[in-house]
């Protein structure tokens, strides 16, 4: 049995938030390419998310399909603040639901969201990030997690010496597509 089929909010009735996000101690966040964290609320439509088993699927089928990024893992989030100065990470939520820290949890900068499944979240490398709560629907918190093709992942807690690793953000390239709907959409307009 194949993947179902989703169905992208239309971009004219997509909401989306942004945040710049200060850099916090040794958390960059949003400082150095000043690309704002991006919550596509309901980027997938609920009908199609709701108690769907191969949902995961469909996300990375989809994303497949638009050839931005490459879905590379199902999990939940970590529930230690961590970043990653190799790229931008796009989460995609299969299931369940969140609260989410960007930012750094004693940064009073910080975002913190509620994130269900359909939302999409766009990461800058550097934004510090973690989960801060499982909402309990009985169904579980699913995430696929998604790179830029080409990019590889790694992990930064904000500790001294990772100071090489968080200039190397700057030279990171942003998106020329967006890795949710292709052509338009949110990361372009950035």
């Amino acid at each position: 049995m194949g993947s179902p089929k989703l169905t992208s909010t239309p971009l004219a009735a997509l909401r989306v938030a942004q945040h710049q996000i200060p850099a916090y101690n040794r958390i960059p966040n949003t400082s150095i390419q000043h690309k704002p964290l991006l919550h596509y609320h309901s980027a997938f439509l609920p009908s199609d998310i709701a108690k769907d088993t191969n949902i995961a699927s469909a996300i990375e089928s989809h994303l497949q399909s638009v050839g931005v990024v490459d879905p590379q893992w199902r999990y939940t989030m970590y529930s230690t603040t961590h970043f990653h100065s190799t790229t931008h990470e796009l989460l995609c939520i299969a299931r369940g639901g969140a609260r989410l820290c960007f930012g750094g949890e004693e940064n009073p900068g910080r975002v913190e969201l509620s994130v269900r499944g359909g939302d999409v979240i766009l990461v800058p490398a550097g934004v510090g990030h973690r989960l801060l709560e499982e909402e309990d629907d009985g169904d579980g918190f699913e995430m696929v997690g998604s790179y830029p093709k080409g990019c590889s992942w790694d992990m930064c807690y904000g500790k001294t010496g990772e100071e090489a690793k968080v200039e190397g953000i700057r030279r990171l390239g942003w998106f020329e597509r967006d890795p949710v709907y292709g052509d338009q959409g949110p990361a372009l307009d950035v």
